[in-house]
């Protein structure tokens, strides 16, 4: 068999061994997915378990190289193939039983599934993942070979970016209506429902998927998601992914980068701040993909008030209060509506959809009473609000761990929400609600975002799956932590923050669910 060890690629040159051939499924598996297995001639497959790939000696530790061990030792390797495939046939896993037999062998041999079943039987590969043979598990340092399917197309890749108010987004979302099938991963699900409805309204059927809610169109061949529910077993002609720079989110940023390594799409449009262009291009370099880079200057102005708001008193129609948890949102709500003048919008990101929905459309129409904003920092991810002026109501938000000052990143994509181009309000305006927070608003609105360095990163249900059988275990939780403590990553990928995963993981070890199971509860 050739197979590289720098990129984990085998390339599919012989028959299927005989070992493999006329292989019993259960009961359950059904007679069509059973003869599609055991008929597909067209499945190329060199593996060291045929006889043809083992005419040079095989080290196996503590044993002879010839003989009835040799003999033994293919039968466990066919053995675990043949595992490999019912396993395909009757997974409920999305990846694994919605591909064809032959995509499924190609992508086991990419992720190396059956190397490490051959490998756990007592075989070694005359050249293996590593030098030394012997294939490590926990090597994440190739993502980009997660994805066969993607990588079995050359990706023409879109980077827009720039600041706020820009139409980055907008001009991505025109390509995305044009296609015959496509997909936008957001980064919230009230963006998501705001595609969804846009694409409808413009009668391209699009259906809406979130961690909370799933509507989906007849017929529809676009959808609109949180970027955790993108499908990168699906190929569409044009995919976006928005808000790109939180690839570097310790806690969520491993969800883009999956969705920037795995969706399998003609065009790729990837949206963002420029701070994230020279990671995405390192990253891509990878996977062959053609990326084209566009830049945006803003559309409106945004003015930087010098003085702060002072009283609530000063509050005005248009106006959005920011702040960063749900009981400060209804303690500025109750103290802007108890002065007598406005009456209070609230958004924040664990709302129900319909209420969220609901509270943003009221804050746009002009004929609602409903004119003042109080909002949560998910407003800066590219939600269309009608907004004049922002006001800070603090520049320190609680990340998980303590309270910190806003990030330039942070400050600007909050900031330049005021203003939108082409609303009632053509000048946006920000400011504080106290003077002593002016001067870091200042100096973040007139600084560069640092560059992002580092993409957030999380092994794949298949790997973690192989593990556990590594193991001899179902529980997820010393799994999970196992894994991660000896993962091995390059210099361009940090593995997401897991304290709360590994939180879940320990409670969802006590009920009767699978392997699968238990990890979708954590990555939600």
């Amino acid at each position: 068999m050739e197979y590289s060890g720098i990129t984990g690629q085998a390339t599919l040159s012989s028959p299927l061994p005989p070992t493999l051939r006329g292989l019993c499924f259960p009961a359950q598996a059904s007679a069509a997915a059973a003869s599609s297995i055991r008929t597909t001639s067209a499945v190329r497959l060199s593996l060291a378990l045929s006889r043809r790939c083992l005419r040079s000696p095989i080290a196996v530790s503590g044993s002879p190289c010839s003989g009835p061990w040799r003999r033994r030792k293919e039968r466990y390797g066919a053995m675990a193939v043949a595992a490999l495939l019912r396993r395909r046939v009757l997974s409920p896993t999305p990846a694994v039983s919605s591909c064809s037999p032959a995509d499924y062998i190609r992508c086991l041999v990419s992720n190396s599934d059956l190397h490490l079943m051959v490998h756990s039987s007592g075989l070694r590969f005359q050249r293996g993942y590593h030098s030394s043979g012997k294939f490590d598990l926990t090597d994440l340092t190739h993502p980009h070979m997660w994805y066969p399917k993607a990588r079995e197309k050359k990706r023409n890749v879109f980077l827009h970016v720039g600041p706020t108010n820009s139409g980055k987004t907008h001009n991505a979302l025109k390509r995305l209506e044009a296609s015959s099938s496509g997909v936008y991963c957001g980064p919230l699900r009230l963006l998501a429902r705001e595609v969804a409805q846009r694409l409808n309204k413009v009668n391209v059927p699009c259906s809406l998927i979130t961690g909370q809610e799933r509507d989906e169109v007849e017929g529809a061949k676009h959808s609109s998601v949180t970027v955790e529910m993108a499908d990168v077993s699906t190929e569409y002609q044009c995919a976006v992914i928005d808000e790109i720079q939180m690839v570097g989110c310790r806690s969520r940023g491993f969800s883009f980068t999956r969705a920037l390594l795995g969706l399998c799409s003609d065009e790729l449009h990837v949206c963002g701040d420029p701070a994230a262009v020279p990671l995405i291009k390192k990253i891509l370099e990878a996977t062959g993909d053609v990326v084209t880079v566009q830049y945006y200057e803003r559309l409106s102005p945004l003015v930087p008030l010098k003085s702060p708001l002072g009283s609530f008193s000063n509050i005005k129609a248009g106006d959005c209060l920011v702040t960063f948890s749900r009981r400060d949102i209804y303690k500025l709500k109750k103290r802007i509506e108890t002065a007598g003048k406005h009456l209070c919008s609230v958004v924040y990101g664990s709302l129900p959809p319909e209420t969220r929905t609901k509270q943003a459309t009221m804050f746009n129409d002009d004929n609602s009473d409903l004119n003042v904003l109080v909002a949560s920092d998910a407003i800066g991810m590219g939600l269309n609000l009608n907004i004049s002026r922002i006001i800070f109501s603090t520049m320190k938000k609680f990340d998980g761990f303590g309270f910190r000052d806003l990030t330039i990143s942070e400050i600007k994509q909050i900031a330049g929400r005021a203003g939108r181009y082409g609303s009632k309000f053509p000048i946006g305006e920000v400011t504080c609600l106290d003077a002593g927070d002016l001067p870091l608003l200042h100096s973040s609105l007139n600084s560069p975002s640092p560059i992002i360095k580092r993409a957030g990163l999380f092994p794949t249900f298949d790997l973690l799956s192989l593990y556990s059988r590594l193991h001899g275990t179902d529980f997820f939780q010393p799994i999970l932590e196992r894994f991660l403590d000896k993962a091995k990553l390059s210099p361009d990928f940090f593995i997401s923050d897991c304290e709360d995963m590994l939180k879940v993981a320990a409670i969802v070890d006590d009920m009767p669910l699978g392997l699968y199971d238990k990890y979708l509860f954590c990555l939600r």
